[in-house]
């Protein structure tokens, strides 16, 4: 039931009532393992007998609290969950759920309890049928016999999951986003322009970029829209992209970035950004297309894929692979970047979103070492396992909430979830300048393992602008809800969750403006940003 107590990001009533049927069948399975241990006690005998003397005659065992009254908590506790729902809906500026609608998540809830409980029945019954295989063949007493049928049960389980299930999941997901990875988007077409890779001129080849880098090198400002902004003739900017079936490892495929950023004058330019992509290769089109018009096209933009599997899966999956991809990029192009004259380096800007920051994040130590190797860095939406990240956090001034800390006055790194966080504190801001844009509603940025038993300082504190007051923190329920809450986090308007083009442009105000620009030049770009659709 607490599993629909808010959390930070609204839910429709099929997906709450898939969420409360899982955790039914959880926590079923939870009071099996109980009920099964108890039995073995040697209190049992006691507590079995007060609770038949407890329950009606013509109801034995107390079974009546499991068929009347856990329904009707089941339907007090939907109608009790639809003004939460209602609360975070409005506040996100999403359609408000009505009653009637909302109470088709009963239904749901109890067909997938209902398979789950009849899964772990199954479970039990194969755990005795071993137990009793066990007594007969082993000569066990039936104790030791129960024991050794319940374990060899629950690892046979295991390893046909492990083994068999998963791996070949893993191989049907791998090979289903492989194919996909050679699928383009509607209106992808190969570039003419010898700054794009995949073009004619370039190194790498059109097929081997993969379905996100395609439509990267494909897209973007116009030349108009760069003369918008630019207010005179705009130079086309250097899109360069290396795909996962470009190059066999991370350093072959920053070894070919490197060249492709050569050929294409990259070095040339005012502006170089570094961006570590999401597992898929995806690089978010409103962060460049806010770096392209703040300065005029007179930019070049890099990135790599290093796996085809969604940011989730990746996550889970190759994360070896994300840190190593990111660190070895950002290794070559800024020692290129260092080998060159002072007066003729360009300045070197890191980007990344989710996945990507933390891949492009564990190239670096400390704040020092960013600062020593780039002229300013965005991260959007960091998952809360980014080690530089929590390390700033978990430092933060005193008197600071978690959700907006503030590290050493602002002097180096700033937490904002809005354009308006970014001039707080109103305290000096030295060059290069950190950016970590972070939703109070964002379950990556804070989904951890501590969840499970621990009360996290964000929801000790008074909560986010963007989080109900009513928000609690429950041992294991929290864990369960923020975990869901990262399947969803998308699905929510710009501004809230793990939605951050409202602000990246003004991040990138922030962190790399040009000499002499005004609020006005911001607000020219943002227009420009909503009419192309970024």
């Amino acid at each position: 039931m607490l599993a629909m107590t808010p959390s930070l990001i609204p839910r429709d009533w099929l997906f709450q009532g898939v969420v409360s049927g899982l955790s039914a069948g959880a926590g079923y399975a939870l009071g099996v393992a109980a009920h099964w241990l108890l039995r073995r006690s040697r209190r049992w005998p006691a507590i079995s007998a007060r609770v038949r003397g407890a329950a009606p005659a013509w109801l034995p065992e107390g079974r009546w609290l499991a068929l009347v009254l856990v329904p009707a908590a089941l339907v007090v506790m939907l109608v009790v969950a639809v003004p939460w729902q209602r609360d975070l809906a409005t506040l996100m500026g999403m359609d408000r759920p009505t009653t009637g609608g909302w109470l088709r998540a009963g239904p749901v809830l109890v067909a997938v309890a209902a398979v789950l409980i009849a899964a772990a029945r199954g479970l039990r019954g194969l755990a005795r049928l071993l137990g009793r295989a066990a007594q007969r063949w082993g000569r066990l007493p039936q104790r030791a016999a129960s024991v050794v049928g319940a374990v060899a049960a629950v690892l046979l389980v295991l390893v046909l999951v492990n083994d068999v299930v998963l791996r070949r999941a893993v191989a049907v997901v791998d090979s289903a986003f492989s194919s996909r990875n050679d699928l383009d988007f509607p209106g992808v077409e190969q570039p003419d322009a010898a700054g794009r890779s995949g073009s004619p001129q370039s190194l790498v080849a059109w097929e081997s970029l993969g379905r996100e880098g395609r439509r990267f090198v494909s897209t973007g400002p116009t030349a108009d829209e760069l003369a918008v902004v630019a207010g005179a003739a705009a130079v086309a900017p250097v899109r360069v992209y290396v795909g996962v079936e470009s190059a066999g490892t991370a350093e072959e495929r920053a070894e070919l970035a490197l060249a492709e950023l050569e050929r294409t004058g990259a070095f040339e330019r005012s502006v170089l950004a570094v961006v570590t992509t999401t597992g898929s290769g995806w690089v978010n089109a409103a962060a460049v297309d806010s770096l392209e018009l703040l300065h005029g096209g007179d930019t070049a933009v890099v990135a790599t894929q290093y796996s085809y599997l969604p940011s989730g899966l990746s996550f889970l999956l190759d994360l070896p692979r994300v840190e190593e991809e990111g660190r070895v990029l950002l290794d070559t192009i800024s020692a290129h970047v260092e080998s060159l004259p002072e007066e003729d380096r360009p300045r070197l800007l890191v980007y990344g979103e989710s996945l990507g920051a933390r891949g492009s994040e564990h190239a670096f130590t400390t704040l020092a070492d960013i600062r020593a190797h780039t002229d300013g860095v965005v991260w959007a939406g960091p998952p809360h396992s980014n080690d530089l990240w929590r390390s700033l956090v978990e430092r933060r001034d005193p008197g600071t909430p978690e959700v907006a800390p503030v590290y050493a006055s602002g002097l180096v790194a700033r937490f904002s979830a809005d354009a308006d966080g970014l001039t707080q504190p109103p305290t000096p801001w030295i060059e290069p300048r950190v950016v970590y844009l972070q939703h109070p509603s964002d379950p990556v940025v804070w989904w951890s393992p501590d969840l499970v038993l621990t009360r996290p300082d964000w929801l000790e504190e008074p909560r986010g602008q963007d989080v109900l007051p009513t928000m609690t923190w429950y041992p294991v329920v929290t864990f369960w809800q923020v975990t869901v809450d990262m399947t969803n986090s998308k699905t929510v308007p710009d501004g809230h969750g793990h939605n951050y083009d409202d602000v990246v442009l003004d991040a990138w105000v922030a962190v790399a403006a040009p000499q002499g620009w005004t609020d006005a030049d911001t607000e020219r770009v943002r227009a420009v940003l909503e009419a192309h659709g970024s």
